[in-house]
């Protein structure tokens, strides 16, 4: 219940800040908050559910065939997780540009020594 929980709340503040954007006039980047915040609440649904399902196989039906379906569902969320970031970032995780602040920090450091 935690991970639609997370999912339902999520979407709808997405969906709040979306509004409050609409009613700002700033239609422009409007969307693609919502559409990020929505992505995100999804990410961390699916990530709350895989647990769900970990902490089921293992303390309520400890078996073979229970292990066989976590793996393939756990498999099956992984995929949907990893095209999701993808979708949010537009680029594969290890294809990211690191962090703009550490790069900032990093240009402060060495601009200051000199």
């Amino acid at each position: 219940m935690a991970g639609v929980a997370v999912l339902v709340a999520g979407s709808f503040v997405a969906f709040a800040r979306f509004s409050v954007e609409l009613f700002r006039g700033r239609s422009g980047g409007a969307y693609e908050g919502a559409r990020q915040g929505v992505g995100r609440a999804i990410l961390l649904g699916l990530e709350i559910l895989i647990i769900a399902d970990i902490v089921q196989t293992i303390t309520i039906d400890p078996t073979l065939e229970s292990a066989v379906a976590l793996g393939v569902i756990v498999l099956v969320r992984t995929f949907l997780s990893f095209s999701l970031e993808i979708e949010l970032e537009g680029v594969v995780p290890w294809r990211r540009c690191p962090d703009r602040g550490d790069a900032d920090r990093a240009r402060v450091r060495t601009s200051g020594s000199g």
